[in-house]
């Protein structure tokens, strides 16, 4: 099968016997890379690791789905919620533990399938784990109809976060710093020229600067949510003390669960198939791994997702 294994620190494409064992084969439609699969590799994390854990296909039966990346034991407390990432046993991610979706065929566990809703485009529907991030990211702040809502960052996740506040039907504004940011951000109905005094401000950038900028624009006893890893410490200063902002920290999402954001994140897409057009700027065969991972850690170059087709 085709496939993009890292060696040498960097993305190859690679031809390999498909994955047998066990596990649900997967035919992989579309694939795409997250920001955090950059840092991951910036790392030295992920080397002899086929990457990708937001990646959509069908199953051997031909049935249409998504794939839940993070894998934790099933029976404790934890994942009986649905919070995988919080496994009390310890939790897998596949495209950072294991192998991944940037590949033709993946094997995965059946409790990991999220079966898509009818009329989906699976090359468009990698974008779901992403949404599913920002559905979770909001759920965590609490945003109601009644909040006034700031995205600061206009790149993948803050797209994505526009996006799902846009499926809602709820207005927001989001700081975009590059015109086709700003251009995706009108299309999802965001405005781009942010003030202060809000409820909730998203910080889907992850740094001390963007942390600070939220904290200012927010309302005294309002809510910041962080969506953006934080790769590297970030500070905060008597401000943030002085407003008593509340600062919620947001992680990947529920999965196997009823109220898991996968379900958001798939109607979000069906419903709004302008979505996709908004967030996916380029598309790569598997071949072209290299060109596509230059393109996407460029993103005043205008990148927003990188997808894969297979």
């Amino acid at each position: 099968m085709k496939a993009i294994r890292i060696l040498d620190g960097a993305p190859h494409f690679v031809e390999e016997p498909a994955p047998e064992g066990a596990g649900v084969r997967i035919k992989i439609a579309s694939s795409s890379i997250c920001g955090s699969d950059l840092q991951l590799l910036k790392q030295g994390w992920v080397e002899g690791r086929i990457l990708g854990h937001e990646f959509s296909g069908t199953t051997g039966n031909g049935v249409a789905v998504a794939v839940q990346p993070n894998l934790g034991c099933g029976h404790c407390s934890y994942c009986r919620q649905g919070y995988a990432s919080h496994c009390e046993e310890g939790t897998r991610y596949l495209g950072v533990a294991e192998d991944g979706g940037m590949a033709e065929y993946v094997r995965v566990p059946e409790s990991a399938l999220f079966k898509l809703p009818s009329g989906i485009d699976l090359s468009s529907a990698a974008l779901i784990e992403p949404l599913a991030v920002a559905a979770h990211a909001l759920n965590r702040a609490r945003v109601t109809e009644h909040d006034r809502v700031l995205v600061v960052g206009a790149g993948a996740i803050g797209l994505a976060s526009a996006a799902i506040l846009y499926g809602r039907g709820m207005a927001f504004a989001i700081s975009a710093r590059h015109p086709h940011q700003q251009d995706a951000a009108h299309r999802l109905g965001g405005g781009t020229e942010p003030g202060y005094g809000y409820d909730v401000v998203v910080d889907a950038v992850g740094s001390s600067d963007s942390l600070s900028d939220a904290v200012q624009r927010c309302k005294p006893l309002g809510r910041v949510v962080l969506v953006g890893s934080l790769w590297r410490p970030a500070q905060l200063d008597m401000g943030f003390c002085g407003r008593e902002v509340e600062l919620i920290a947001a992680h990947t999402y529920r999965v196997g669960h009823p109220r898991g954001e996968f379900h958001e994140a798939g109607n979000t897409l069906v419903n709004h198939p302008e979505v996709s057009k908004a967030m996916i700027s380029h598309r790569f065969p598997l071949e072209a791994a290299a060109e596509a991972f230059a393109t996407a850690g460029d993103r005043s170059g205008g990148a927003i997702k990188v997808v894969f087709d297979t």
